[in-house]
């Protein structure tokens, strides 16, 4: 049973329970509390006084966002599609994409290597099976194709 979110106080608490469970992005939060049942004025507020207080930063939502998918092996337009899907502005989207301190040349070259040992496709049907694959993660097929012919991505 979920308590109700109808007082300014509650919807404050529960908005910062999920902020310490890891960041969000004032969008996600938004859906979020109205999904737990509290109003859009309550909402409105009690995260203008977090983002205030410094408790709510889009910035270190993006920072955090970019880094952890990174890690996991996407790319670059895979995590901007995703945060576009989190209803971030697509300027912001791009300043944090250009910011982190990712080698998109090694991210791909490493998730290639998890994937596929590193062999360098033989035949037509191996190679688009890699190129689908790497694409889907969130990599262009500029760089998909100087990998798949082993040129260097740098």
């Amino acid at each position: 049973m979920t308590a109700m979110l109808d007082t300014a106080v509650a919807v404050r608490r529960a908005a910062m329970d999920l902020l310490a469970r890891r960041e969000h992005g004032r969008v996600e939060l938004t859906r979020k509390l109205r999904q737990r049942g509290a109003p859009q004025e309550l909402i409105d507020g009690a995260l203008d006084r977090l983002a205030e207080e410094g408790l709510l930063s889009e910035s270190r939502y993006l920072e955090t966002f970019v880094a952890s998918r990174a890690r996991s092996g996407y790319g670059p337009m895979r995590i901007r599609e995703e945060l576009a899907q989190r209803g971030l502005s697509r300027p912001a989207i791009e300043q944090a994409l250009s910011e982190a301190e990712v080698d998109w040349g090694e991210q791909l070259r490493e998730l290639w290597q998890r994937k596929f040992a590193g062999q360098i496709p033989e035949d037509m049907r191996e190679k688009a099976k890699q190129a689908r694959f790497l694409a889907y993660h969130g990599f262009s097929q500029e760089q998909i194709g100087r990998l798949l012919r082993g040129v260097s991505l740098d």
